[in-house]
């Protein structure tokens, strides 16, 4: 049943970049079982697996800096990326994203669309997790329906666990921590409306 509503939910063709590297990276392995796994439940869903190194145009065309990466397209790129390996929580993550991908479009609140609509410079949205965080996938969702709902605006979700450089390097004390364009910061799964008002003041 499970699976018959998750294909039911998925309206339109889904693209799964998974961008990997056998060598040095602890979860790329389990990261692309899993994406593959996915990739067999609905025939509106396909994977294609790159090599980080061998593959580095491509990584670079879909702006992938780190990995395991993934990368979820619909009928254009929307900026939705989930670094590390979605288990735990973040597997809903990673549903929720390939589903409203699918759709092209969100249920974020006319509210919410509006304030979004005055964004008018390119916003970087990062949202440090952890898999074992029950509010995290709240926050992580949120973000990529504001990539979805606005062009100039994508989103990245990464495991504080696996990039512990990168948790360190912005102080990741606690999760969901959610850093816009490098100067605006907050920790906690907002209201929709509250988020995008901070991806408002990062545009400035």
């Amino acid at each position: 049943m499970l699976i018959d509503d998750f294909n039911k939910r998925i309206k339109n063709p889904v693209k799964i970049f998974m961008f990997t590297q056998e060598l040095e990276c602890n979860f790329c392995s389990d990261t692309r079982k899993l994406v593959e796994e996915i990739g067999v439940l609905s025939e509106k869903i396909s994977v294609q697996v790159y090599d980080f190194v061998a593959d580095s145009e491509k990584a670079k065309e879909y702006k992938i800096d780190k990995i395991p990466a993934i990368a979820i397209i619909g009928a254009k790129d929307y900026g939705v990326r989930i670094y590390g390996i979605p288990y735990g929580y973040e597997l809903s993550t990673l549903i929720e994203a390939i589903i409203n991908v699918s759709r092209g479009n969100t249920d974020l609140s006319s509210k919410t669309k509006t304030i979004l609509s005055d964004v008018k410079n390119s916003v970087h949205i990062q949202v440090f997790v952890s898999l074992t965080c029950p509010h995290c996938p709240v926050a992580a969702t949120v973000a990529h329906k504001l990539a979805i709902e606005n062009d100039l605006v994508r989103a990245d979700v990464i495991d504080s666990g696996e990039f512990s450089e990168l948790a360190q390097k912005y102080a990741v004390m606690g999760v969901p921590k959610i850093i816009i364009n490098e100067k605006i910061e907050f920790v906690g799964a907002f209201s929709e409306d509250l988020f995008a008002e901070h991806v408002l003041l990062g545009d400035f």
